[in-house]
Formats: structure tokens, sequence, C-alpha cells
């Protein structure tokens, strides 16, 4: 199993708390950020930045979670935000948890599969909105093929 994560960079800008994570891993640095202004609940922030690094890879299969009361303390926030953050992670697939012993990435090769899936249906949703509202296709087209990354 990977090792945990090692915080190594914390500051407070514009009511926003930077985190950047170490990783013991290849994979290099990562950063979670916590914004204060965000109408998101602090949970959602956090199981959105989860879900992000894991589904980009950042975070592997059976790679154990910081710990409820280490990401709680690093983030300044309620153990129960953490908590909440973690169960709904599960409740998604994204991590289980193995009984006196924390919370592990999930295995599940699906997950990205499915995030593309949902997120083209939602993009096919909106296209649909656009031509109906007068986009021309071939405008639509172009914008889609002109996108960068």
């Amino acid at each position: 199993m990977a090792s945990a994560f090692l915080y190594t960079n914390c500051t407070t800008t514009n009511n926003t708390l930077n985190i950047v994570e170490g990783y013991n891993s290849k994979k290099g640095d990562h950063m979670i950020i916590i914004d204060y202004k965000d109408t998101h609940p602090i949970y959602e922030q956090v199981v959105e930045r989860f879900k992000t690094l894991i589904l980009k890879g950042a975070m592997l299969p059976d790679e154990q979670m910081p710990s409820v009361r280490n990401l709680a303390m690093e983030l300044s926030i309620n153990p129960n935000t953490i908590q909440k953050a973690y169960a709904e992670l599960e409740r998604q697939d994204f991590i289980y948890t193995v009984k006196g012993r924390g919370s592990f990435v999930s295995g599940d090769g699906s997950l990205v599969e499915k995030r593309k899936r949902e997120y083209l249906e939602e993009i096919l949703r909106l296209a649909r909105e656009l031509l109906e509202i007068g986009m021309p296709k071939r405008e639509l087209v172009l914008e889609i093929e002109n996108l960068q990354i």
C-alpha cells in the first residue's frame, strides 16, 4: 500500500485555505483548496477535490487516505466535516473503509468511464439546448474543435 499524505505547505489568502500535499509516490505534488467564500459546503469541496485526484490517477487504487483527524487538523476544520466527506466518497464508490485500518482509494477502474459518460451526457444535453435556441450545428462543432487544453 502507498503511504499517507505529508503536508508541506499551508497558507490562507482571501478566505481560501491552500494546502499542498506531498506524496511519497512518483505522481508529484497536488493541491487541496478550500474556498470559504464558495457557496458549496466545505465537505462537498473536499469530496470534489479527492474525486478529481482519484480520477486523474494522482491517488492510486488501495492508497490509504489521510486519517479523518489528521486531515481535519491540517485543514483546520471540524472532523465531522471530513467524516461526512469520506462517507460521501464511500457512497459514490471512490473509497472503501477497512475497520480499524482506515479508508483507502477504491480500485474500481470503471469510475473514470462512468464519469466520462456522465460528462458526455451533460455536454450533449447542453448542445441540444444550444441547437434549440438557434445556434448553428456547424458553429457548435467549430467551437468544440477549437477547444484548447
